[in-house]
């Protein structure tokens, strides 16, 4: 196996490893809006890391956090919908990015490969920030899985209940801001979202708890990575997308499966 082929066969595990349980929660509490918009403002910490003289990925992890930050803020003020709000945040987010680009004159920012991803030229510096990144979340998100869960499952209940709602709830928003900002190399801003979605999407309908359907989740994003790296090689197709269409695979063929034989 050659030695890129390797680096983005870990650096595609490292990320689906974290993305699948945070996948979970975001199906259950129908976030994928939100997953979009922290995506969107990926491309303005890119250009800030560039201007202040920064790493572009730790731009993209402090730009995704106080973009979350202050949603959570807005979403207390009870002003508009949350869905309105994450429209404004996640077009205001990426057009001040372009039009900040077009400033850069002496900065070459390759602008395809952080829309669409670029996984096969992940390096090993990539690879650090990506499992050091993920597995950050990953720890974190194990402390907070049982009252996420219970903030879920019933958010008034969990509240009487004494669990920290806001508290929890900003939490989970930093930790996809995180999984996003380390996941952009692999798929890319457009498309990262999908890679958070399809594969717990895909594994809610094998799932018999909710700690069966993180692990299943983690494990279809692993084999959607594969299978696109597989097929980019195969007939030379953007390596990004053919992860997204290998995950969108996997869940059409898990939705024919009968549902005698899922159980």
């Amino acid at each position: 196996m050659d030695d890129f082929l390797a680096r983005a066969l870990l650096g595609g595990a490292g990320v689906a490893l974290a993305a699948g349980p945070l996948g979970t929660f975001i199906v259950w509490r129908r976030m994928a809006y939100f997953g979009d918009t922290l995506a969107h403002s990926g491309l303005l910490g890119v250009v800030l890391g560039a201007f202040l003289g920064i790493n572009p990925e730790l731009g993209v992890v402090l730009t995704c956090l106080a973009v979350a930050l202050i949603l959570v803020l807005l979403q207390r003020q009870h002003a508009l919908a949350t869905d309105t709000l994450l429209g404004i945040l996640a077009h205001t987010a990426l057009s001040l990015g372009l039009v900040a680009l077009a400033f850069l004159e002496t900065v070459r920012v390759d602008l395809v490969s952080y829309l669409f991803g670029d996984i096969l030229s992940i390096n090993t510096v990539d690879l650090y920030w990506i499992w050091g990144g993920n597995l950050l979340a990953l720890a974190a998100l194990a402390r907070l899985w049982r009252p996420l869960l219970a903030a879920t499952v019933h958010e008034e209940l969990a509240r009487v209940e004494g669990v920290p709602v806001f508290q929890i709830r900003l939490a989970f928003m930093m930790l996809i801001a995180v999984v996003i900002a380390v996941a952009m190399k692999v798929v890319g801003i457009l498309l990262i979202t999908s890679l958070l979605i399809i594969p717990a999407a895909a594994a809610r309908r094998f799932a018999r708890s909710p700690e069966g359907m993180a692990v299943l989740a983690s494990a279809f994003g692993c084999a959607a990575i594969g299978a696109g790296l597989w097929a980019s090689l195969r007939w030379d197709t953007p390596a990004g997308p053919s992860v997204v269409v290998a995950a969108s695979s996997l869940f059409v063929l898990g939705s024919a499966v009968p549902g005698r034989a899922r159980r």
